[in-house]
């Protein structure tokens, strides 16, 4: 992680994912997958990844509410969202906050990259290089 992204977390205490973001690893995933399978798949891989436990489920509207404690003691906030692009393309995107204030030296970003390396390698045969 770069030095530059370690003092934007001094002071940021959120990070997420988006087609716009400037970095290309915050860069929304596209799957080949209806959104209900797309959705299920999200939703018991991140069931089985230590350290996390999922808060609050809503499948017709996308979303998977998770929390993560750290080693501080702080406690992440992390919304998984899949929304269905067209009958058979997915996107997930992710949105990861702090509680509590200052910044967190770029937890949520390590936490975002962490998640999606996880469901990148679980649903890799489905995955869309954009």
């Amino acid at each position: 992680m770069s030095l530059k992204r370690v003092l934007t977390g001094i002071v940021r205490s959120y990070d997420g994912t988006s087609d716009r973001a400037k970095d290309p690893k915050l860069k929304t995933r596209y799957y080949n997958l209806s959104k209900e399978k797309c959705f299920e798949e999200v939703s018991s891989t991140l069931k089985k990844i230590p350290g996390y436990k999922v808060l609050h489920e809503v499948a017709s509207v996308g979303e998977i509410t998770i929390e993560k404690k750290t080693s501080f003691g702080r406690t992440l906030d992390i919304t998984v969202s899949v929304l269905g692009i067209n009958p058979v393309r997915s996107a997930v995107d992710m949105y990861s906050a702090s509680r509590g204030s200052f910044g967190d030296l770029g937890a949520n970003y390590r936490v975002i990259l962490h998640l999606f390396s996880v469901l990148d390698k679980k649903l890799s045969k489905y995955k869309i290089d954009s």
